[in-house]
């Protein structure tokens, strides 16, 4: 009986082994993430950002119920959501268009950013979906600045945990 990694072609075990290797528990990030000065300015921003939209939209966020629904939203599609659009998809097209920019942003954050909001749009209305854009650009930049999905994980988990949080504390 063959191995998956004997019946698998060698460019496909090479994606594989990348994207195992830009989540690896060393690769998420931790103490060292904490020590880079945009990842902890993206957590301090996100805290006004909070604010303002528990003002201004609160009556219209939806918190999740439940300790699952909390697991979910804020461990596991943190964890999916950035292996697939930061790990695969932006390592892919920055490999395919390295240094290409739009300003300070590079193109293989833009297009992953537009991905991520269209992904989005399956399940939100459109001003929802349109509004994980910026977050979106934050955590392609953290993927760059740090050459690992695995900061944005982190981030991203903190991001919806913020976000529900607020959405249950000003609908309470």
């Amino acid at each position: 009986m063959h191995s998956v990694t004997q019946r698998t072609s060698a460019p496909a075990r090479q994606l594989l082994s990348a994207l195992c290797a830009d989540l690896a528990p060393a690769r998420l990030g931790g103490s060292a993430a904490l020590a880079d000065a945009h990842f902890v300015a993206a957590m301090v921003l996100a805290v006004p950002a909070w604010l303002v939209l528990g003002h201004v939209v609160g009556a219209h966020m939806q918190t999740l119920v439940g300790w699952r629904a909390w697991a979910s939203g804020v461990l596991v599609l943190p964890l999916l959501e950035e292996w697939v659009f930061r790990g695969l998809l932006q390592g892919q097209l920055l490999r395919l268009w390295a240094g290409r920019r739009l300003g300070f942003v590079s193109w293989a954050n833009l297009c992953t950013t537009g991905a991520f909001v269209a992904m989005h749009l399956i399940a939100q209305p459109a001003a929802w979906a349109l509004a994980v854009a910026l977050p979106s650009l934050v955590l392609g930049h953290l993927r760059e600045r740090q050459g690992s999905a695995g900061p944005g994980v982190l981030m991203h988990a903190y991001f919806n945990a913020g976000f529900w949080l607020t959405a249950g504390l000003v609908g309470a």
